[in-house]
């Protein structure tokens, strides 16, 4: 995440300059919109993934919706093979197979957009949060010494 809060060393002059009660405050500050900036990271990272999955499951659904009705078809162009050995039944098959492709592909592009929303972590803002942590404890070893 990009820091685009002030830091001491550029406001103040350098850190073993300042009080430690401002050092202290500037920590408190800047730690605060971290975690406030951090948060509405996550909130945006997984928005978009539940949308994501959300749109995987309606084309989930409605494959599954073409599949019952390509079901039917064949249903219908059984009863009516049965029935008489005419044309009917061939467009009745034809109309059944292509829902049923219909339904096949719908699935497999839903299946794949909701694959895509998963894992359904905030990867971005942890990745964030990691480098940041890293990021103070390196500070912290610093000004140690």
């Amino acid at each position: 995440m990009t820091d685009t809060t002030r830091t001491p060393e550029r406001s103040n002059g350098s850190a073993a300059d300042r009080p430690t009660a401002d050092l202290v405050k500037d920590l408190s500050t800047q730690l605060s919109t971290l975690v406030r900036k951090e948060l509405e990271l996550a909130k945006l990272e997984l928005t978009a993934k539940g949308k994501q999955a959300g749109i995987g499951a309606g084309m989930l659904g409605a494959g599954g919706l073409l599949a019952l009705f390509g079901a039917g078809a064949l249903v219908a162009a059984a009863i009516a093979g049965l029935a008489t050995a005419v044309d009917t039944w061939l467009a009745a098959v034809i109309v059944g197979a292509v829902l049923l492709a219909t339904a096949g592909v719908l699935a497999l592009l839903g299946k794949n957009r909701a694959t895509s929303a998963l894992p359904p972590a905030p990867e971005q803002t942890i990745a964030d949060v990691q480098e940041d942590v890293r990021f103070t404890k390196q500070r912290v070893q610093e000004a140690r010494r």
